[in-house]
């Protein structure tokens, strides 16, 4: 077997119409929603950092779903397009058809203003997961490394890592309550960077705190989520300074500042 083998994983595309079971906010900036129902039925996601697109609904309270085109997705013809959103599944009960999604409250978009006001009965499109990374399991370190947009991600991967597994996470907060708690099967250690009014766009704690990292004997995986800019600097970084193979390193833009070109990695 090939050492430190990833796979992709492909998932037929369904669209399912879910309702709110539950809203709480459980630091000062992440809303936890709980969405259920039937049409849950067969959901999967099988890596930490996959993404559904949420579907909310658009100025007159409707739900309109796009279909594929050419260019992209399509909406009907003199409709109020709903807005979409790409969100990390934190945790799916098969059982329960529960999946809870976890929201950045950062005071504008239309996926922040209805997690504040997220209330049980309402409704929310979803789409997908298209596909699954599936990091390869035998590594002898993993670094996770990202901004409070990752904390669902990186939260996810420790629930699900095997015993014995080492991990070190860096986790960009903007405040001291902003820390969640984290548990783990495997030996990892977090390490909470708190910003305290640093824009979230122009802080390097995570670049700083990266490049504070000792080499390790072994082989290390890096996984970094955060602005698209920051994670493609520390991308080059890795790459470029420290020699880590590419194949050994997953970084990806969670979003984008205002004035920056939106390249995902």
């Amino acid at each position: 077997m090939t050492r430190h083998e990833h796979r992709t994983v492909r998932h037929v595309l369904v669209r399912r119409i879910v309702e709110v079971r539950s809203s709480k906010r459980i630091t000062p900036h992440v809303q936890r929603v709980v969405l259920g129902g039937d049409e849950l039925h067969g959901f999967v996601s099988a890596a930490p950092d996959d993404h559904v697109k949420l579907i909310f609904p658009n100025a007159h309270g409707e739900l309109v779903f796009p279909t594929p085109g050419p260019n992209g997705p399509e909406f009907p013809p003199n409709a109020l397009p709903s807005p979409m959103r790409d969100y990390t599944p934190r945790d799916y009960d098969a059982e329960r058809r529960e999946l809870i999604v976890d929201f950045v409250i950062h005071g504008d978009g239309p996926a922040s203003a209805w997690a504040e006001q997220a209330a049980p009965g309402q409704r929310l499109g979803i789409g997908g997961p298209r596909g699954s990374f599936v990091v390869a399991e035998d590594f002898d370190h993993y670094v996770l490394a990202g901004d409070e947009t990752a904390l669902p991600a990186m939260a996810r991967r420790l629930d699900e890592m095997p015993a014995g597994t080492r991990v070190h996470v860096l986790a960009e907060i903007p405040e001291a309550a902003d820390r969640q708690p984290l548990g783990s099967q495997a030996q990892f250690r977090v390490t909470w960077l708190e910003r305290e009014g640093t824009d979230a766009a122009g802080s390097r704690l995570l670049e700083l705190a990266l490049r504070e990292l000792p080499e390790r004997p072994g082989d290390t995986f890096y996984w970094i989520a955060a602005e698209s800019r920051r994670a493609r600097a520390m991308r080059k970084y890795l790459a470029e300074e420290r020699g880590v193979p590419k194949e050994w390193i997953r970084a990806t833009g969670y979003w984008t500042a205002a004035g920056a070109d939106d390249e995902e990695e």
